[in-house]
């Protein structure tokens, strides 16, 4: 691993640096719009300094650590930056991007001017926190940016500050609290076996432990605390009933990121510790559990009536994809999970954001009767939604058909009765993705029953151009998928050489 730290290797803490000091000069702003424009700059910036660091670390096949102050190991905090990573921070940042692009309009019609630029304050420390997640290599940071998104998170949720809004975010914080502290049990656990923070000396420790045997049983109350924790933190079922009535009360700009982004910062993490950290032999050797919590998130949302609550069910559907693939423990289950970060992170924003339009159009009704015909007067939100669906059921051409594709191979890998039931969840739940979306699809395209001739909706450029690039994203990790998998590849191979 190369520890030569060049200008291109200062842009990972930069970034992080850079978006939690917008943060703090945002109040000094004069107004929202100031505040809007900012944001924008810093997101856009960091996104493009993301993609030189990609193509760097591409280029060179390296990973390398960025010390951060002057304390070595084992006191230190150091990020941790290869393929994988400058891959994930280039989806954060273009998800990220494109959400807030497409809900401006929104942003500013739905909170009160007073609270708009600390709206913003709390998305400048939301990008922050997710991209110190995506790059840390020690615990300590590790935690404390859990606790300032979660924070963060609860401010978006509370935006509106109505009474819906005000209880969506108790239970939500409630949930979010549950978990960190779960996890921080966990990290305090750990530091009292290994007696590090930093993630390789605690994997060296913990390997050593393991190879002699040594407690092995309080390793795997670390494993399980410290995963269950972030499984609650990302809606992982049976710990999912916050993200409904979460989702449910707030601006479908705040349901875009979190659902999107947010949910996935954690589980960026969680991959994080089982590649850097406790390794997937680890796992195995402890026998973590499969997870399929997909097939009960694809039964809520079928049962769901509201369109909103409806995504915010498949939303705890996706997640079980992803840590099914992380129970898998092998190599081709985590990059089928690392693929299906980046495909539902993509499209459950877009999804969201076109839900927002609907319900706007539909007087502020959620209801699927009520929406009938809004792809009608939104023919732009209605063909991206389409899309949406599609990658989520898993239709070729389509994002989520990669992923899913990727997990029925890594299933393959194992045989008896796993493979019979790996298999079977997966087509089950593709089945039942089919039966909850397939009837959104067809009642937002149905004609309207009133003989009143229909009226466009006039979409800003904004929303359009937003709508537009998230179709565009979606359909090339569809169809252009190998250069994408081939950095995962690249990723994983240099964790693996520096076990």
């Amino acid at each position: 691993m190369e520890h030569h730290v060049n200008l291109v290797h200062n842009i990972p803490f930069f970034s992080i640096f850079f978006a939690m000091f917008c943060g703090i000069i945002t109040p000094l702003l004069k107004s929202g719009r100031a505040a809007r424009h900012l944001h924008g700059f810093m997101v856009g910036l960091v996104g493009m300094l993301s993609v030189v660091l990609l193509v760097s670390v591409v280029k060179n096949q390296e990973a390398y650590t960025f010390m951060m102050g002057h304390f070595p190991a084992p006191w230190g905090n150091e990020l941790r930056i290869g393929p994988l990573e400058a891959l994930l921070a280039v989806m954060v940042s273009v998800v990220m991007f494109l959400t807030i692009t497409a809900g401006n309009r929104q942003i500013f019609e739905e909170i009160v001017p007073e609270k708009q630029k600390f709206y913003f304050i709390m998305l400048n420390a939301t990008y922050g926190a997710m991209l110190a997640m995506t790059y840390t290599n020690d615990m300590f940071t590790g935690y404390v940016f859990i606790e300032i998104l979660t924070i963060a998170s609860c401010t978006l949720i509370l935006a509106r500050g109505t009474k819906q809004a005000i209880v969506g975010t108790t239970h939500y914080l409630v949930f979010g609290c549950m978990g960190s502290g779960l996890f921080l049990l966990g990290v305090c656990i750990l530091y009292g076996i290994t007696g590090h923070l930093l993630f390789p000396q605690m994997k060296e420790t913990i390997a050593m432990l393991m190879e002699t045997g040594q407690y092995h049983f309080p390793l795997m109350i670390v494993v399980s605390l410290m995963f269950v924790g972030l499984g609650i933190k990302s809606g992982l079922f049976p710990f999912h009933s916050a993200l409904p009535t979460a989702y449910g009360s707030t601006m479908t700009t705040s349901n875009g990121i979190l659902s999107g982004l947010v949910l996935k910062a954690y589980i960026i993490l969680a991959i994080k510790l089982v590649f850097e950290v406790f390794t997937i032999e680890t796992l195995v050797k402890l026998r973590i559990a499969d997870v399929l919590g997909m097939i009960m998130g694809s039964f809520y949302a079928m049962r769901e009536g509201r369109l909103k609550r409806m995504l915010a069910y498949s939303s705890v559907a996706q997640i079980g994809y992803i840590f099914m693939g992380i129970g898998l423990g092998s190599e081709a289950g985590m990059l089928a999970a690392c693929f299906h970060v980046l495909a539902h992170a993509v499209t459950k924003s877009m999804l969201f954001l076109c839900c927002g339009t609907f319900i706007e159009e539909a007087g502020g009704k959620e209801q699927l009767e009520n929406l009938k015909g809004a792809a009608y007067r939104n023919p732009l939100a209605g063909i991206a939604f389409i899309v949406g669906a599609m990658s989520m059921i898993g239709v070729p051409l389509f994002a989520g058909f990669i992923s899913k594709l990727y997990f029925a191979e890594a299933a393959l890998e194992m045989t008896g009765t796993r493979l019979v039931l790996v298999l079977a969840a997966l087509a089950i739940s593709m089945i039942l993705n089919a039966m909850y979306f397939l009837p959104s699809v067809i009642a937002i395209w149905s004609r309207p029953e009133t003989k009143e001739k229909t009226v466009r909706a006039q979409n800003s450029p904004l929303f359009a151009m937003a709508m537009v690039l998230f179709i565009v994203v979606n359909l090339a990790l569809g169809i252009g998928y190998r250069p994408i998998i081939e950095i995962m590849k690249m990723g994983i191979e240099l964790i693996q050489a520096a076990l």
